[in-house]
């Protein structure tokens, strides 16, 4: 009776997980029927039920119950992210989510019905190998049981001649664990060892004074108004402005994920090197401070000194000054950028400065105030006031009335996080003599066409939007201003994340051939950019990164009927 009821509690926990089972069929039967795949997926399947079954009849309580845990573990992490994106977990998303544990807290707050559900299917798995197995046990136990392990070490063999591919639609539980010791493997196949020295020699041209790079967070190019007559106020339109502002429009991002996109804005590379660069390359600070430049590192998104985006020791000691806002409001922390910025503009000292605003990342509810809800109809509001980020938009948004109101939710969490932002900086800041570079990590796809999706990005068959952001030089030495003219208008809706590096370097006073012999054309170069974005990052086991190209007539525009007739002036 006791190994019936194990059996039944595993069969149940297969059934919960029919949906991926149905997707991965329909993506084998259409348009046309692959029997070979069909059939190989039919195997894999059963022997991945088998392996579940199997692990339940270990005698020893030990390997059973650490099996058990394994296996609901991982069935827990992708089950969840499956429910809530709505596609398969690849092992690219693994490797970026693992990276992103500083925001999983927040994602499970936001999504705890999903990941609930997601926990009650994984303790059924968990009691149905866990529980001690009745004597004798029949012969199909014992046969079971012999598979168990070998069938999941041959599926992460399997896995890694294909490059982390191939687990779609097989039991999560599988999936997962398969996924997470590959990840170790790379992890001790490739420890992160002595990064390089900076080498690149200065070209003897004095530093032009302040440097700052500001990354904003999920920032959709085409909804501010420097790139779309129906964007958002940006606070960026200032032709009449002292200080010139050089607007390169719509460019592309490093891939279309926060961890990704920030750690090669950090370290550079281009389209070959990038992975090499992220791991054994210098930082930027390392770049800085050789050039004689003060690092700060101006944090918005976290707070009790946490790391995020795979900062570590190693690089924090490369950083002079860290600030974070410990003590203020998720919605009022860019604006604190601004002020904090403003004071370091006006010390007098040379500095570089990097900094990851708030932005636009979901949950956008409340990252405005109410002086700023002037598109409606938009979310319901006093939800998550203390949220900076998290994985994605609950899946009732999935309806077209509530994408509506997310995209009014998001012009007005841009009207306050951007046009607001650039407001205050503008009419406060001593701005003469700096350089700023302004850009987001990613994009985001909000589902101007109604369709069933429920994420804005990092998902595994991205959408052009997810890659496409904002990019703007915000003064620059006084002799080059012809040249950023000249640059924007050649490079206008051409450009992208991978000529920041350089340009930084350039700024820094480094040689300029030898800053492109390592990391690719800056923004100033006439090169064309291949103008593509990386949807597969972490390109590991043998596998290739795969690159998106972006056609900008396909962008899509903000649509009005969101939304009643707005004047898109100052921000209020």
């Amino acid at each position: 009776m006791r190994n019936k009821l194990k059996l039944l509690l595993i069969l149940f926990s297969v059934l919960l997980g029919g949906m991926e089972v149905v997707r991965r069929i329909e993506a084998l039967v259409r348009p046309d029927i692959q029997i070979a795949g069909l059939a190989a997926y039919a195997v894999l399947f059963l022997l991945c039920v088998v392996s579940a079954a199997g692990a339940g009849f270990f005698l020893r309580a030990w390997l059973r119950w650490s099996l058990a845990i394994a296996f609901a573990g991982a069935a827990w992490i992708v089950d969840g992210y499956q429910w809530v994106v709505g596609d398969f977990m690849t092992y690219d998303a693994f490797v970026t989510m693992t990276q992103s544990a500083g925001d999983l807290g927040s994602a499970f707050d936001q999504q705890a019905e999903i990941m609930l559900m997601a926990a009650g299917k994984a303790v059924l798995l968990l009691l149905g190998i866990g529980l001690r197995p009745a004597l004798p046990i029949p012969w199909a136990g014992r046969i079971a049981k012999i598979v168990a392990i070998p069938f999941l070490a041959m599926l992460v063999l399997l896995l890694y001649f294909r490059g982390g591919e191939g687990a779609s639609g097989l039991l999560s539980a599988h999936g997962g664990l398969s996924f997470g010791l590959l990840q170790g493997y790379e992890l001790v196949r490739y420890p992160n060892g002595e990064r390089e020295t900076v080498t690149i020699p200065k070209s003897g041209a004095k530093l032009s004074g302040d440097i700052i790079l500001i990354i904003d967070e999920s920032i959709a190019g085409a909804y501010l108004d420097i790139n779309s007559p129906n964007g958002v106020y940006s606070g960026l339109d200032r032709p009449a402005s002292p200080v010139p502002i050089h607007n390169f429009g719509l460019a592309a991002s490093i891939t279309h994920c926060s961890v990704g996109s920030n750690l090669s804005l950090r370290y550079g590379g281009t389209r070959s090197n990038y992975l090499e660069m992220a791991r054994s390359g210098p930082a930027i600070w390392a770049y800085a401070r050789t050039a004689g430049l003060e690092t700060i590192y101006i944090d918005a998104q976290r707070t009790g000194g946490a790391y995020q985006n795979q900062m570590n020791d190693a690089e924090r000691q490369w950083i002079d000054q860290w600030d974070q806002f410990d003590n203020v409001a998720v919605m009022d922390r860019d604006q604190a950028v601004a002020d904090r910025l403003t004071r370091y503009l006006e010390d007098g000292k040379p500095q570089f400065i990097l900094v990851n605003k708030v932005g636009a990342h979901f949950p956008v509810n409340d990252k405005f105030p109410d002086s700023h809800a002037r598109y409606q109809p938009m979310l319901e509001r006093r939800q998550y006031a203390d949220v900076t980020d998290m994985r994605a938009p609950d899946a009732l948004y999935s309806r077209a009335g509530n994408w509506q109101r997310y995209r009014n939710s998001y012009r007005n969490t841009l009207s306050w996080n951007v046009g607001a932002f650039f407001d205050r900086l503008f009419n406060q800041a001593q701005l003469d003599g700096a350089t700023i570079i302004y850009t987001a990590d990613h994009g985001q796809f909000l589902h101007e066409q109604p369709d069933s999706g429920a994420a804005t990005h990092c998902t595994p068959n991205p959408e052009i939007e997810e890659g496409v952001v904002p990019l703007v030089v915000i003064g620059g030495p006084d002799k080059g201003n012809n040249n950023w003219r000249q640059a924007t208008k050649a490079q206008h809706n051409r450009t992208s994340h991978y000529r920041i590096f350089p340009t930084l370097l350039s700024l820094m006073g480094y040689e300029q051939q030898a800053i492109q012999g390592v990391y690719g054309p800056d923004l100033l170069s006439p090169e064309a950019d291949p103008y593509t974005f990386n949807i597969r990052y972490n390109a590991r086991l043998g596998s290739s990164p795969i690159w998106k190209s972006i056609s900008v007539e396909n962008v899509a525009q903000p649509p009005l009927s969101d939304h009643a007739d707005i004047k898109r002036t100052a921000a209020p």
